[in-house]
């Protein structure tokens, strides 16, 4: 593996540390307008990535199977879906809206609320480790540069999820270094997802297409099911979908620039 690999793994768990820190430089905790702004802007940033970065590349890798080639697209997309489905069920978290939790179980609302953004970060970790993996087998799927731009787009939408975690904790009264360490720790699960994916798609490089749609199908799970309610969750308020709106142009931009 070499280090432009190393460091495409990294940027995203750096996106998350340095909004973690902001425990360091804000007092209180994050307002709800301020809260709703930042995650329709990483569902935005998310859907891009989930389209630009990682159903047009499977899409593309398919055009050999002719009327046939949206097959990978189709069922990697739901296989994702299905997935994070799973682990939805099966994981005890708090929803980000705060509202529902998962599985019923006796762990405590701090651990609950490090679970709901850690379980976020798996298909975005995996997401990363897939174009990575396609750059590392030599394919033509996904270029250098646009998997760059895929980890720079992670990164800008996990620096509010590191501060969602950290800031509402440091409210309750816990120490601060302690709060950006939960943070920080929240997102080392997407350096280690990134490098499994890695592992296990040099054993089935022929299913990359489908690797790269279940990525997209995961982070597609997590917008939907998560994101998008909390973003227009409270009164009726255009900021999430402008916000939404801002997050998914930008990561465009970045993967037609990068590209």
């Amino acid at each position: 593996m070499n280090s432009q690999t190393i460091l495409g793994l990294l940027i995203p768990f750096a996106g998350t540390a340095l909004g973690a820190a902001m425990v360091f430089f804000l007092k209180g905790t994050i307002s709800f307008k301020l809260q709703r702004i930042l995650t329709g802007f990483a569902a935005g940033v998310m859907v891009a990535a989930s389209f630009w970065s990682l159903l047009l590349p499977a899409l593309e890798g398919s055009e050999h199977m002719g009327k046939l080639s949206f097959v990978p697209a189709a069922v990697g997309f739901l296989a994702g879906i299905g997935f994070l489905l799973l682990l939805d069920e099966v994981t005890p978290h708090m929803h980000m809206d705060n509202e529902e939790e998962g599985p019923r179980s006796n762990l405590k609302r701090t651990t609950k609320l490090i679970l709901a953004v850690t379980l976020h970060n798996i298909p975005e970790g995996m997401a990363v480790g897939v174009v990575y993996a396609n750059l590392l087998a030599g394919g033509e799927l996904v270029s250098t540069a646009g998997a760059l731009a895929l980890s720079l787009g992670i990164a800008i939408q996990n620096f509010p999820e590191g501060a969602i975690v950290s800031m509402p904790l440091r409210a309750e009264g816990m120490d601060k270094r302690k709060t950006f360490g939960y943070g920080v720790l929240s997102g080392a699960v997407e350096p280690v997802a990134a490098l499994v994916t890695i592992l296990a798609s040099g054993l089935v490089a022929p299913l990359l297409p489908y690797l790269l749609a279940f990525a997209a199908g995961a982070m597609f799970y997590v917008v939907v099911e998560e994101l998008i309610p909390e973003m227009s969750e409270g009164p009726h308020s255009n900021t999430g979908t402008i916000a939404f709106s801002l997050g998914f142009v930008l990561m465009m931009i970045l993967d037609v620039a990068l590209s």
